[in-house]
Order: C-alpha cells, then sequence, then structure tokens
C-alpha cells in the first residue's frame, strides 16, 4: 500500500483515494485482464478510504450531514443519488433520479429528509424510503438553500426572482424580487438567519426574513477587470459565498476568479484573494481551526477556494497561501469534514477523491488509523496496468501499415498517440521489416566477437572508448611525475631536475590526475557527444607540428648545453621519448 504525497509550502498533503492512486481500469480492458490483478499484491492491497467511494462517470456534488457521520453525493451517468455510511466506510444505498443534480440540501441531522434542485427545473423531496414529491418551478434553477426557521426552500435562478417552496404548507410563497436578472448563489447565515443572493450582475443583495424585505446591496470591485462580462456591473458574476459562524464575515467568489473576503459592517473587502488561472470559483468556505491544532496567527481561521483546476487554502488575516491541491480532473464540488484535516473533492472522474492534510487537523475518528498511515506509507514507483499494450505515434503506424486501423476499436487514442495491442505491433512490425532478425543477430554476433577481441589483448592500461588519446597523456603525464618521485638511486637525476621544471610536473601531476579521478569530469570519457575531433581545422590549429620539431631541435642541442635553462628542455624530450615508447 502507498499513499501519494504532495508538498507545498512544508505542508503534507496525503492523497488518500481517488485516481491517481486506486489505479482505476480502463473500460476497454477486458474482464480477463480484471480477474488476473486479483492476483497483483499492490491491487489487492490499494487503498480504499470508503468502499465505492464515487459514481459510474462523474461526481457532481457532495455534503456531510450535520451529524457527521454519513456524505451524501450526486452524479451520473445515470443520474444517482448515493449516501456513504462513515461507520461502516461502506455505502449506504444508491438512488436514481430523472434529472442530473445542480444543488441539493440535506434537512435533517442525518441523510433521511433531503431536496434536490435538478436540471429539468424541478424539485424533488426525498426521504428514507423514496421520492415523496417532485414539483417544478417557472424557471430553471441555479442554487437553494433552507431556511429552518420560517421552512422555505429558497431557489434562485435564471429569473429575478428568489421563489420560496415552505414544506410545512406544502405550497409555494410570494417570490423575493430582486434588482437582477439572475440569481447564481442563495446563502442563509446560520447566525442571523440572514437571506444573501449573488447575482450574475456582481452584486450581493442581503434580505431580511421577517420584513422580507432587501436591506442593503454589496457591489464587490475588482481592480483589472479589462474585458467586462456583458450585462454586468464590475465585469464579473458572483459564483460562490459562504457566511462565517460569527456572523460578521462573509467570502464572496467571483466568476473572474477572485475570492473577497467582507466585514458585513464595511463595503470594502479588507481581503482579496487571487486563484491566478482566471476561472470561476465553484466552492468557498470558511474553515475554523480544529481543536488540537496550533497556529501562531490571531486569527487562525483559513479560507478554502476552488475552481475547477486548484483548491487553494490560505490565511485569513494575511492571505499567505497554506497549501494547495491540484486533482488530475476538473473539480466540481469540494467538502471538508468538519473539526479534521480530510477533504473531499467531486470532480469529471470516477472516484470522488480524498485528501488528508495532517496540519489541517486531525483524522476523524472513523478514519482515526490515517494517522499512523500517512507517514508509514510514502509514494513510490507504480506498475503500469498497460503491459500487454505497445504506445505508438502516428508516423510509426504508417510506417508499420497500420494507418488504416484509426478511428476503430484496435487502437486506443491517449495523449498524443494510440495504444495498440502488443501481440499485434510485433506481427506488424515483422511483416514490415522481414529481416529484422537477421540484423539483430548479426549484431548480436558482432559484439560477442568484439568482446572476445577486447579479451584477448591484455593492455597495461585501460584505456575509455571516449578521447582515448587525451585520456593516454593525461595517464602519461600522472605516471610521469610519480617516476620523479624522489628515490635512494637517482640523486644524480634529482640534481639535475630543476626546482621550477619539478613544481611545474607536479601541477601537471596534480591536474591530470583531478581530471581523470573527478566524477564531475567523467563525461568526457564516457558520453560521445564529448569527443574531441583531432581533425578539425581548430584543434589543428592549437596543436602545430611546430612545438613538436622544436623538442626534437632542442635535443640535439642539450648534448652540448649544461646549464640550468636546457633542462628543461631536456626533460620535455625525455618526456617525448617515453610516449613514443608507451604509443609503441
Amino acid at each position: 500500500m502507498v499513499l501519494e504525497v504532495t508538498n507545498t509550502n512544508n505542508v503534507k498533503v496525503y492523497t488518500v483515494s481517488g485516481s491517481s492512486l486506486t489505479r482505476k481500469l480502463p473500460d476497454w480492458l477486458v474482464k480477463r485482464k480484471r480477474r488476473e490483478l486479483q492476483k497483483d499484491i499492490e491491487w489487492t492491497r490499494r487503498i480504499e478510504l470508503i468502499q465505492d467511494f464515487g459514481f459510474p462517470e462523474a461526481s457532481l456534488r457532495l455534503k456531510v450531514t450535520p451529524d457527521g457521520q454519513f456524505c451524501m453525493a450526486t452524479g451520473v451517468y445515470k443520474p444517482q443519488i448515493r449516501v456513504f455510511d462513515f461507520a461502516n466506510v461502506a455505502m449506504k444505498f444508491d438512488r436514481h433520479t430523472d434529472a442530473e443534480n445542480v444543488n441539493f440540501c440535506v434537512l435533517s441531522d442525518d441523510w433521511t429528509k433531503s431536496v434536490h434542485l435538478q436540471n429539468d427545473r424541478s424539485i424533488e423531496f426525498h426521504n428514507e424510503g423514496q421520492m415523496h414529491f417532485r414539483t417544478r418551478i417557472p424557471r430553471f434553477g441555479r442554487d437553494l438553500a433552507y431556511h429552518s426557521s420560517s421552512c422555505d426552500v429558497l431557489v434562485g435562478g435564471a429569473s429575478s426572482e428568489v421563489f420560496r417552496v415552505n414544506i410545512d404548507q406544502g405550497r409555494f410563497m410570494t417570490p423575493l424580487q430582486t434588482q437582477s436578472e439572475g440569481v447564481n448563489v442563495v446563502r442563509v447565515s446560520q447566525a442571523h438567519e440572514l437571506f444573501a443572493f449573488g447575482t450574475q450582475d456582481g452584486t450581493v443583495e442581503f434580505w431580511d426574513p421577517r420584513a422580507r424585505n432587501r436591506i442593503g446591496v454589496l457591489e464587490p470591485e475588482i481592480a483589472g477587470i479589462v474585458d467586462p462580462i456583458h450585462g454586468t456591473r464590475g465585469g464579473f458574476e458572483i459564483s460562490a459565498m459562504d457566511f462565517r459562524n460569527d456572523g460578521l464575515g462573509m467570502a464572496v467568489g467571483t466568476s473572474s476568479g477572485h475570492v473577497l473576503l467582507y466585514d458585513l459592517r464595511q463595503s470594502r473587502p479588507w481581503q482579496t484573494k487571487d486563484q491566478q488561472y482566471g476561472l470561476p470559483i465553484k466552492t468557498v468556505k470558511w474553515m475554523e481551526q480544529a481543536q488540537g491544532a496550533y497556529s501562531p496567527e490571531v486569527d487562525s481561521a483559513k479560507i478554502m477556494s476552488a475552481d475547477a483546476r486548484i483548491i487553494k487554502l490560505w490565511s485569513v488575516s494575511t492571505g499567505k497561501v497554506f497549501t494547495s491541491i491540484e486533482p488530475t480532473n476538473d473539480i466540481n464540488d469540494v467538502c471538508h469534514m468538519p473539526n479534521s484535516g480530510l477533504l473531499f473533492v467531486a470532480g469529471e472522474s470516477a472516484e470522488i477523491q480524498s485528501y488528508f492534510i495532517p496540519q489541517l487537523g486531525p483524522a476523524p475518528a472513523w478514519a482515526h488509523f490515517l494517522e499512523n498511515l500517512t507517514e508509514e506509507m510514502e509514494q513510490k514507483p507504480q506498475q503500469t496496468i498497460y503491459d500487454d499494450y505497445k504506445f505508438v505515434v502516428r508516423r510509426e503506424l504508417e510506417s508499420l501499415g497500420l494507418s488504416h486501423l484509426i478511428g476503430s476499436p484496435v487502437l486506443k487514442p491517449y495523449m498524443h498517440g494510440f495504444f495498440v495491442d502488443l501481440r499485434l505491433y510485433e506481427r506488424a512490425k515483422a511483416i514490415a521489416n522481414p529481416f529484422a532478425y537477421d540484423d539483430y543477430r548479426m549484431q548480436r554476433v558482432q559484439d560477442k566477437l568484439q568482446e572476445a577481441r577486447e579479451s584477448r589483448i591484455r593492455a597495461t592500461t585501460k584505456l575509455p572508448k571516449v578521447n582515448r588519446s587525451l585520456a593516454m597523456r593525461l595517464m602519461q603525464m600522472q605516471k610521469g611525475e610519480k617516476g620523479r618521485a624522489p628515490d635512494s638511486d637517482s640523486d644524480d637525476e634529482q640534481k639535475r631536475l630543476g626546482g621550477r621544471q619539478r613544481r611545474k610536473a607536479q601541477v601537471q601531476a596534480a591536474t591530470a590526475t583531478a581530471v581523470l579521478e573527478d566524477s564531475r569530469f567523467k563525461d568526457i570519457f564516457n558520453n560521445p557527444d564529448f569527443e574531441v575531433d583531432e581533425d578539425a581545422d581548430e584543434f589543428k590549429q592549437l596543436h602545430t607540428p611546430f612545438k613538436k620539431m622544436k623538442l626534437q631541435g632542442a635535443k640535439a642541442r642539450a648534448d652540448d648545453d649544461s646549464s640550468e635553462d636546457d633542462m628543461g628542455i631536456r626533460d620535455a624530450v625525455d618526456v617525448d621519448e617515453s610516449d613514443t615508447e608507451f604509443f609503441a
């Protein structure tokens, strides 16, 4: 068992379930392959935080019930509702619907009562046994919220009206008329029960439920919006909102990818955060500090903001990013397990991904084993499940004569190429090049002969395959200095050598040793890209034969001259003679 872990800002984020961890099989793999994986130890030991925690195609929305014992989620395809029991870490039941879900609210402490807004203008009320009642609204809905004191379900959508469905009286009430042509977000504060409607005009309207009148309008402004959206005041729409539990704080997410934090007593935000992707904010949540977690900041609360690409957690007081999560698929919704460091992410993947952040909070009671597993199981290289398939690009398909199979079930498109069955690939390759095996066999024979020849030649010095002449000269310089080392029976030679030439030889030997033994220069003798072309004009200009002729002339004059100035020339001649003997 392994856990994928990321470390952003020195905050570890563990992926405890999701498509990047559970190795979901492609649908086109045969059932026999699935049965074979039952013998795979890594597959059988994979981690599933909650059994069947996902949907056939994608998950749309998910919420944790107020009692913290269940998770209700909606997804496709086919459209359905699933409830997961945390106590048994498994799915409790699933229920199919006639249309896809837009959003839903849990009406009771557990999962037994819920209301669902569907994309066919219908509102469905579900109980523990079945769908209890269905009604329709005049316009397509975008969001809904529940006001428990009046038993009103507030539904906003593609209309200036916010529809009210009273579930106590079982009828529609007088709608609330807003100043905008559409309402994207509906929220109800749990502290003072204030209504907040985020509109497509980029404004937030606040309504008092007692008088059912508008008491204020908030008009956020963001600098740098160059291309305003048609029909909006500030160049953006309100796409997400959330009240803080203290009744004073409010977070507003916009379609331009910005999150603004407001104090309801002021009209200007005290904090503005850019998500950096320019995508609409889908989820924004206030995350209070969990019990047992330490924070040096005065206000330890954090904001979780998510668009389709990334989830960011950042400080309320400073705006500094705490950590970030980038799932492999687009994000539809994010849910935080209260008083813990566990996050659930619904997205365009079959699995609902789960992330555990120990620095954010402890593991929930039903998943207490995560505390011990996270540090013991780090990410390790995973075995690929495409062992029986070969990845080829279009050019290779044309060379093999398989381009006519593009678009057929035989080739599985993937990124910039295709997956093809390995047996078909080998057969097509054998037909396209029937002499490939003969060429391979001849090459192997040549390699064996070359190895046999090298084994018969016992050279005193093993030279590399690249830059052999350079290595030979460096070894000779190193060997020459060792030969000049002080010896008991070489006093005359030691006197003949000048101190300057002896120091020069020592420096050259040290340089040669450094080049030959230092690992930083090993590519000079291993990588063919560093091969020195001695036939190049630049090399000949730097290494002219005039120097060698000069050394030979100095050797002829060295017999009559015994001065100290000529001893260096004799030494160079001796080195040249030793080089000649070494090359021989």
